[in-house]
């Protein structure tokens, strides 16, 4: 049963990103947007089936709209983890088939699976049995020496055929050797025609485009041109607001833009409560550092909070402290301010 919710939500998401997306992360993303699809940081099904895991799947309600991303390979062991995600409430639970890591690779899943199309649309079709949430898949246009043109519409028919109705596809080619997968972001050349024409031959599949999108009106023109949806990664982190702040006006027509400053005032309670129980607080503000990006006083923004979260102590105060920073560098004559 499709998640109307999940799939409305899809128009603009953030990218699952290891290390990045964690929880604390996506409560600061909903913040500056109500309607953006959230991604959790890939959990291998490994981990939850077999190790008893279960933590990894913790999320604040606030998350929601939130989908989580597995990893793995063998269709039962997804098919129980998948039902572990819907039963924790997540809107989706999308099947990594695009990360080109080594850590990936040595267990048989990610981008590797691209070489093995029936293998996923078994996977896809198991957990699309054990669950009602939507099952979706997140790949690459192909793999080291595929040609793209002819193995990415097979790799579709395949997934569609197991149930899949969502996909969002990386606009890049994966060199499983030869490349790390900081160059596998940015070496192989993107191809967003060849995306656009898997649209035209799968019209009923709803497909995002992944990879090198840096502003709202760069998805927007994806978006008019007849994708589903389109999925932002490494710029909806580096610059949140940039991104995220106007998403609800511009992408979803519904409700007004936010502020840096209201994502700030708003994310002040999360902190205390999480330092009440025993966390710290750079733990949530290394994702806040970029929120003031290209403005005046983003510098003093970013000193006081790398260099202030891990001391002993460290709480709100700091937060509020770095904020009024920001203010009084906005106040002031921008030809003299330094950001």
């Amino acid at each position: 049963m499709p998640n109307n919710a999940a799939t409305a939500a899809a128009r603009l998401s953030v990218a699952p990103m290891m290390d990045w997306t964690d929880r604390h992360c996506r409560v600061l993303h909903r913040q500056l947007s109500s309607h953006t699809l959230l991604y959790t940081e890939m959990v291998t099904s490994a981990a939850l089936v077999r190790g008893g895991a279960r933590h990894l799947l913790a999320y604040s309600s606030e998350e929601h709209p939130v989908a989580l991303q597995l990893g793995g390979s063998e269709p039962e062991e997804l098919a129980d983890a998948a039902r572990m995600g819907a039963d924790a409430g997540y809107a989706e639970i999308n099947l990594n088939v695009g990360c080109p890591s080594d850590r990936v690779q040595s267990g048989a899943f990610g981008a590797v699976l691209m070489e093995d199309p029936a293998r996923v649309a078994r996977c896809v079709a198991a957990m699309r049995q054990a669950v009602q949430v939507d099952v979706t898949v997140k790949c690459r246009i192909g793999v080291d020496d595929q040609t793209p043109e002819e193995i990415l519409p097979e790799f579709l028919a395949q997934i569609v055929g197991a149930g899949c109705t969502r996909v969002a596809i990386h606009a890049r080619k994966a060199w499983l050797q030869g490349l790390s997968p900081k160059e596998n972001r940015d070496i192989p050349p993107l191809d967003y025609a060849l995306v656009m024409r898997m649209k035209e031959l799968f019209p009923d599949l709803h497909i995002s485009v992944n990879g090198g999108i840096t502003s709202l009106a760069q998805a927007q023109r994806f978006l008019d041109a007849g994708l589903d949806g389109v999925m932002i990664g490494r710029a909806a982190y580096h610059d949140p607001a940039g991104i995220l702040a106007g998403a609800d006006p511009v992408i979803f027509g519904r409700g007004d833009a936010a502020t840096a400053e209201e994502a700030v005032q708003a994310m002040l309670p999360y902190i205390d409560a999480h330092i009440a129980a025993g966390g710290r607080l750079g733990q949530i503000t290394r994702h806040m550092l970029g929120l003031f990006t290209g403005r005046p006083g983003a510098r003093a923004w970013r000193r006081m909070l790398s260099e202030g979260a891990h001391r002993p102590g460290a709480d709100s105060m700091l937060v509020r402290e770095a904020l009024a920073q920001v203010t009084r560098h906005g106040d002031a004559d921008p030809a003299q301010a330094v950001g």
